[in-house]
């Protein structure tokens, strides 16, 4: 019957059944170990004789209990009972442990699934917002321009001034319409990338943030020179950064942060950490929109993050983002001092 179960779920269930059938006992259970102690999973019958519990174990490690029932009132299990029901609770702890893996998958698979779709979503929500803009900011306004210096042309030579005065309102309406441009651009990828590098850009984050609070210190430990990113991996180093310090500049009440950079080039991970010596994060913000982004930005690639509190105060954000290295690697580090004091916190 278990060779022809497929259903982890019905796994225990029969096993519970089958053995209480075909010992002809009165009762036979199933429990998994859980954080405050052992849950049910499976049960089969209603206890009458002598109860047995046995510990189901996979490679030393107790990870249920199969309790089980004599035939009836008053009767017991004689030694030969004990030596199969042993050898039974020997084979069902690797059964148990296989169903538990199974469990685990399922809600990694479901977590994940969840992760993709919340992914997709946000992909969907952006092209609309930027479909809006485009549809009603920028479209109006560069068709707004061409049919102006239609008038405009046409007043040359009737009333160049007024000529004069319509092509300088034209141009203020560009310079908007660039500064759109530019907005939007940056949305989809920050232009320092592409200017300066990550490190570069990082560096020019950091100066921003550092002259919003004057009352704290940032570094930056950063590889000197990195090897080639993808470009979704760079953006989101660097928007964990940019998030991480605005959380810090927003709740940590922080004197020193530090940005730590490294790679594994033989993994070809990039590790990502922002620490700081503040409050700390209360329970409520650990799950806020902000901290939330920062761990999908890290799981869309792949990658992980984690956001905890630091031993010493303060919280930390470590991520670890995969990438495909193309033909150069490290060479030397550097530190950049925006102001203050570096503050050391694992790579």
């Amino acid at each position: 019957r278990l060779e022809a179960t497929l259903d982890p779920q019905s796994v225990l269930p029969t096993i519970v059944e089958t053995t209480a059938q075909a010992l002809k006992l009165s009762y036979a259970a199933i429990t998994l170990r859980h954080e405050q102690g052992f849950i049910s999973a499976a049960t089969f019958g209603a206890p009458r004789g002598e109860t047995l519990t046995l510990p189901l174990v996979y490679r030393g490690e107790q990870v249920g209990q199969f309790i089980l029932a004599a035939r009836g009132t008053g009767a017991s299990f004689t030694p030969p009972d004990r030596r199969l029901l042993d050898e039974l609770a020997r084979q069902a702890g690797i059964v148990v442990h296989a169903v538990l893996l199974t469990a685990d998958l399922q809600r990694s698979n479901a977590s994940l699934q969840a992760a993709r779709e919340r992914l997709v979503t946000a992909r969907e929500e952006e092209r609309r917002r930027l479909r809006r803009d485009l549809h009603d900011g920028l479209g109006p306004v560069l068709g707004g321009l061409t049919l102006k210096l239609d008038i405009a042309r046409g007043l040359v030579d009737r009333d160049p001034a007024r000529a004069v005065a319509l092509l300088g309102d034209l141009k203020n309406q560009s310079q908007t319409a660039v500064a759109d441009i530019r907005r939007l651009v940056y949305q989809l990828r920050p232009p320092a990338l592409d200017e300066l590098g990550l490190a570069g850009a990082l560096r020019e984050t950091a100066a921003q943030f550092g002259n919003t609070d004057g009352r704290m210190s940032i570094i930056i430990d950063v590889p000197r020179l990195l090897p080639p990113l993808p470009a979704a991996v760079e953006v989101a180093a660097y928007r964990i950064v940019q998030e991480a310090l605005t959380n810090v500049v927003r709740h940590a009440e922080a004197r020193n942060c530090t940005i730590h950079i490294a790679c594994d080039d033989e993994a070809r991970i990039l590790f990502v950490g922002i620490g700081d010596d503040g409050i700390g994060l209360p329970d409520a913000r650990l799950g806020g929109i902000g901290l939330t982004s920062i761990r999908e930005r890290a799981a869309e690639l792949g990658g992980t993050c984690a956001i905890e509190r630091s031993p010493g105060g303060g919280t930390l954000v470590r991520a670890r983002l995969p990438y495909e290295a193309q033909d150069e690697s490290l060479d030397g580090t550097e530190q950049f001092t925006v102001t203050g004091i570096p503050l050391g916190i694992p790579g």
